[in-house]
């Protein structure tokens, strides 16, 4: 395979992101670092999405559907005669970010990108062979998200049926006054906290130096990639103090995405979680699976953007992430609600770990195919 040396301004068109209005739309939002959340509106179709600021400048991201691309990115589209997943793939394998300039944070502009160089085939023939080999390793991790997405929806259903309907399992023998089951209590989160805290301030980095260290913009997607999410440097005693664990949740207290939450589940890795996160821990009252159902839901998140101060920023400090209130059924209930989503859970995190691996493979076989190693 014969490649050539061009600038990315000879191939490529480029254009600027927008401020992003979060809504509980259907089109995704880009951010630096992938999906940021969802919106009503789009600004862009058919096009890579770069990582323009920040710990993941010059990320790279297609999307062959309509988004909203955030003014934290620099959208691109090929021109004619490049095939535009082989120059996703292209532009994946090349180190943007080594390019980034600015003092306080990493910065790509239009300028620095143009002038860029890259090896490229322009046979659009052999493009699209080498884009359809990695597209077969990215739809089935497409397709493995999508089945996530439906165990979620799952648990979130059964969620609402037993709990929001009270249909759960016996209804029809108790007895319910005021909307609240015999032998259930109405509390707000913060009577059945073990504690709620801060999270720790540090600046993320991409090198595998000290924990893993989660932000907002992690929190955001359906599942948390831990592969995506960076590094801090963390003294042993603030660790203990930051730390996470399973069964922890966080909730974004500030910014667009204010009321964002997820809950920790069978995590791997040593992390804390950053300033902008509050994370809540409960007591035996609340079992936390069935907490995190709730607090990841969207009434909970409706509530905490209803009630939080500031004007320009939202932000919603800890009382206010812990006033919600919440049907507390008995701890057999909760246990037998447990029961029935943990295989839902389980069968998660495998699909979780074969997108891992095969994310890996795909990353082994890139350059490979984009250098030539490998004949077609």
């Amino acid at each position: 395979m014969m490649l050539t040396e061009s600038y990315l301004v000879d191939i490529l068109e480029f254009y600027n992101g927008k401020e992003p209005v979060f809504s509980e739309g259907e089109f995704t939002v880009y951010g630096s670092n992938g999906v940021i959340g969802f919106s009503e509106q789009f600004n862009h179709h058919n096009a890579i999405i770069l990582g323009r600021v920040g710990a993941y400048c010059g990320s790279v991201d297609i999307c062959e559907n309509k988004f909203w691309a955030s003014d934290n990115t620099i959208i691109v589209q090929p021109k004619n005669g490049f095939d535009l997943r082989y120059i996703y793939y292209r532009l994946l394998s090349t180190p943007l970010n080594s390019y980034a300039g600015g003092a306080a944070q990493p910065l790509i502009t239009h300028s620095i990108l143009k002038s860029i160089k890259i090896k490229i085939t322009n046979n659009i023939n052999t493009q699209k062979r080498i884009a359809d080999i990695l597209s077969a390793y990215d739809d089935l991790i497409e397709n493995n998200r999508r089945r996530i997405a439906l165990l979620e929806q799952a648990a979130r259903l059964l969620y609402r049926e037993w709990f929001v309907y009270l249909r759960f399992p016996g209804h029809e023998k108790v007895k319910v006054v005021d909307g609240v089951p015999e032998g259930w209590r109405k509390s707000s989160l913060a009577e059945v906290l073990d504690s709620i805290k801060y999270g720790y301030t540090a600046s993320a980095q991409i090198e595998a130096i000290g924990p893993k260290f989660l932000r907002i913009t992690d929190i955001v997607p359906e599942i948390i990639n831990w592969d995506s999410v960076p590094h801090c440097v963390i003294s042993e005693s603030d660790f203990k103090k930051f730390h996470l664990k399973t069964g922890d949740i966080v909730v974004a207290r500030t910014g667009a995405t204010v009321g964002y939450a997820k809950r920790i589940d069978k995590i791997e890795h040593k992390a804390i979680f950053a300033s902008y996160l509050v994370r809540l821990r409960f007591n035996e009252q609340l079992d936390n699976l069935f907490a995190g159902i709730y607090i990841e839901s969207p009434e909970y998140k409706a509530f905490i953007q209803n009630n939080c101060g500031g004007a320009a920023q939202p932000n919603a400090n800890a009382k206010i992430i812990s006033s919600a209130q919440i049907l507390i059924p008995p701890k057999s209930y909760q246990l037998e609600f447990r029961n029935y989503l943990e295989p839902l859970y389980k069968q998660r995190n495998v699909l979780q770990k074969q997108n891992q691996r095969l994310t890996k493979a795909r990353d082994l076989l890139l350059p490979r195919l984009m250098n030539g190693e490998i004949k077609l």
